[in-house]
């Protein structure tokens, strides 16, 4: 049923492009038409994008790493497993120069962890302790709870923060906006005496699942246990502090880090034609936090990166450039596998003529966002003109990620990011909740579509984007 909806989805793009072709032919060649030049990419186009929609093979694929090998946090042996299972895939597939390149990783280990209401009832909480949080003392500890809901209302209450647990209670807004509640509160609270932190889960209420995500803490304020409960029991605490009770809460957790251990980031490419020294980059990371199966965040953007050079590969499309797929290693604890390409690669970041990252989520496509010149950004929407059959053609100002980052930002390179409809994403997003069953096989289909249309043309172009 669904590669049957697979090619039906295809079926209207392919008829679209055909009528498309013979319209330009009985136009002609217009010399005064600026973007008569994408005519040439009309038909590639419509072959990646008949090949991608018209089997499920990389949500298959992505069901494989998630199914056998799971969640993969940066240090474990599970994400070994991946690196090396992605190696040998990409050799199958054909893809050429596939290696690994070492990187050096933090190893963040999470142990047994729990928080539960002392008093006035005694139950359990929903919680995650938060990435590169310290644990707790052997038996927990137990204190009572201040809330806050702003940096600002923190400061105010500093006095009654001393001695406790401070939970900030902020409604999730934006990513953006309401993360920072998780990433420097709890060095906000340590700085008044506060014994551990707690942080409203930073996405919709979703059935009672926290969310976990890395801290900063600060040099200049201890490091205090930090966890994120869920939304429901933040609100559950807020009503019995409400009505004027006091509340105190048991927190324990053994999360605590052990020495570096080596990682790798994953390189695979097609080597260009004519150019092979001129380098796109397209890329996801292959770490994921340790609960869930790391589906969405991020190994759907892995694979729909990669699917990208297999498909090239598959109808023996090679561009004039190389295309270079890169699954990172680190990025949601450390950010150490995008460090690592740039200070490995330094010598021929100069060379890269765009990098290119999904890490929003493999859902409906919607086109891409992009961090370049005016004219760069010109040349990519008329790209994204041969994706309007599946609806994936906006191009929107600011592109990126962090992995691509570092060397974007040191060589000025031309960014991309693949923009889809994410309306569900922080509903999961760091959560158990993280699993393939969230995606549709289509969606993910046309996303790997998008990403080998802009990622062939680009390397292909006659002069550098």
């Amino acid at each position: 049923m669904v590669r049957r909806a697979c090619l039906v989805a295809a079926l209207p793009f392919l008829m679209l492009s055909g009528t498309t072709s013979r319209a330009q032919a009985s136009h002609g060649a217009r010399a005064a038409n600026p973007t008569v030049w994408i005519d040439r990419y009309r038909e590639p186009a419509a072959r990646l994008i008949g090949e991608a929609v018209g089997s499920t093979f990389a949500w298959h694929r992505l069901a494989v790493l998630t199914d056998t090998i799971g969640n993969r946090l940066s240090g474990s042996p599970a994400l070994d497993r991946a690196i090396q299972w992605a190696v040998g895939e990409m050799k199958r597939d054909g893809l050429e120069n596939v290696h690994t390149e070492r990187v050096m990783v933090p190893r963040w280990v999470r142990g047994a962890e729990s928080a539960e209401i002392v008093t006035p009832l005694q139950q359990p909480l929903m919680m995650l302790g938060l990435g590169d949080s310290v644990g707790t003392p052997s038996d927990g500890l137990r204190a009572d709870v201040v809330i806050v809901h702003s940096f600002e209302e923190l400061d105010a209450k500093a006095s009654q923060a001393r001695g406790r647990i401070v939970l900030f209670n902020v409604p999730f807004t934006t990513y953006g906006e309401t993360v920072r509640f998780r990433s420097t509160g709890p060095a906000r609270a340590a700085r008044h005496g506060a014994v551990a932190a707690l942080v409203r889960a930073v996405g919709p209420p979703g059935l009672r699942t926290p969310h976990t995500g890395a801290l900063q803490y600060a040099s200049d304020a201890p490091k205090i246990p930090a966890a994120a409960i869920a939304t429901e029991d933040a609100d559950l605490l807020q009503r019995i502090a409400d009505r004027g009770e006091r509340v105190t809460l048991r927190l324990k957790m053994d999360a605590h880090f052990e020495a570096d251990v080596e990682s790798a980031n994953v390189v695979g490419e097609i080597r260009g034609r004519e150019k092979p020294e001129e380098i796109v980059v397209v890329s996801g990371h292959l770490d994921s936090w340790d609960v869930g199966a790391g589906a969405t965040d991020d190994g759907g953007g892995c694979i729909v990166t990669w699917e990208a050079l297999r498909l090239m590969r598959k109808l023996n499309l090679r561009p004039r450039r190389t295309v270079r797929v890169v699954l990172w290693t680190n990025e949601e604890n450390g950010g150490r596998g995008g460090q690592g390409y740039r200070d490995q690669h330094r010598a021929e970041l100069g060379r890269h003529v765009l990098m290119l990252e999904s890490d929003g989520g493999v859902f409906r496509p919607l086109g891409f966002g992009f961090t370049g010149s005016d004219s760069a950004r010109d040349t990519v929407r008329t790209i994204a003109t041969l994706l309007s059959g599946i609806a994936a053609d906006q191009i929107t100002v600011g592109g990126g990620g962090a992995d691509i980052g570092p060397s974007v930002q040191e060589a000025h390179i031309p960014a991309m990011s693949l923009d889809v409809d994410g309306s569900k994403y922080f509903l999961i997003h760091h959560t158990p909740a993280d699993t393939i069953d969230k995606i549709d096989p289509v969606e993910m289909a046309k996303c790997a579509a998008a990403v080998a249309v802009m990622s062939y043309v680009v390397a292909d172009l006659p002069e550098r984007l």
